[in-house]
């Protein structure tokens, strides 16, 4: 589910659910909150990138884990695991670095925003579809991506579901770089590995600094977003968007 390397103070978490595009099951979510933690808590680590196995970074949520929830449960609430990645995410202390190998959808596009530099794949492609799936944004995207890109970039981004190119993404400053894909891991590891070699003290009070004074505004937002998915998930729009999924996949394995 998950591939851990460390070398040279860098861990390197890799998301390894290839058979579902990498997407966030309820044991994913548990896992990548684990993994930065136990990066967070080391001394040996002073950088983490993020990146994914197969064709895909991550394809967000898994649709149908979402599909067969108990409809009985508010889903901010059924979902545990979402809820403690983003908080760990928030809380994060050291250099986040996200190398984006391929597809990232929904959350694999949020999660982008709590990255401190992001690398693209010059085949990757974003996409947000909330919209489309009848619910709102999450992990406090509302507040992170106009902070990044601008209000009118965020609300394309969040409001059209259409795909991203990482060239768009690069000039609206959603990613730092754009490499071919053979280079995509190395030059990341390269940034990292050079972030790395600083003391690691400097390097957290650097972060700290720079995120304080935005976390309240975070939570806030995050908040704002589980109500407005607690309202939209399960409704008509969601329950429409999310049958469509479950009979175009029934198709797809006959």
């Amino acid at each position: 589910m998950l591939i851990h390397s460390t070398d040279k103070r860098v861990r390197t978490v890799t998301f390894d659910r290839a058979e579902a595009m990498n997407a966030f099951n309820e044991a994913l979510y548990h896992a990548t909150a684990d993994a930065l933690l136990d990066a967070a808590s080391d001394d040996d680590v002073a950088v983490v990138v993020l990146t994914g196995q197969g064709r895909a970074f991550c394809a967000g949520t898994d649709l149908q884990e979402m599909l067969d929830r108990d409809p009985s449960i508010p889903f901010t609430e059924g979902a545990h695991g979402f809820r403690r990645l983003i908080d760990n995410l928030i809380d994060f202390p050291k250099p986040l670095v996200c190398a984006v190998n391929g597809i990232a959808v929904g959350l694999g596009t949020t999660l982008l925003g709590y990255a401190d530099l992001v690398f693209m794949s010059t085949s990757a492609r974003l996409k947000c579809p909330f919209t489309s799936l009848g619910i709102a944004p999450e992990a406090a995207s509302t507040y992170l991506l106009p902070e990044l890109i601008g209000r009118q970039n965020a609300a394309w981004i969040l409001m059209s579901s259409e795909w991203i190119s990482a060239e768009e993404a690069l000039a609206m400053g959603l990613a730092w770089k754009v490499c071919e894909p053979a280079e995509l891991m190395p030059t990341a590891f390269d940034y990292a590995e050079r972030l790395a070699a600083q003391p690691l003290e400097s390097l957290v009070a650097v972060k700290q600094a720079m995120g304080a004074p935005h976390a309240a505004d975070i939570r806030a937002a995050l908040a704002l977003e589980n109500a407005l998915l607690d309202r939209l998930v399960g409704g008509p729009a969601n329950t429409q968007a999310l049958n469509g999924f479950a009979a175009a996949r029934a198709s797809r394995e006959r």
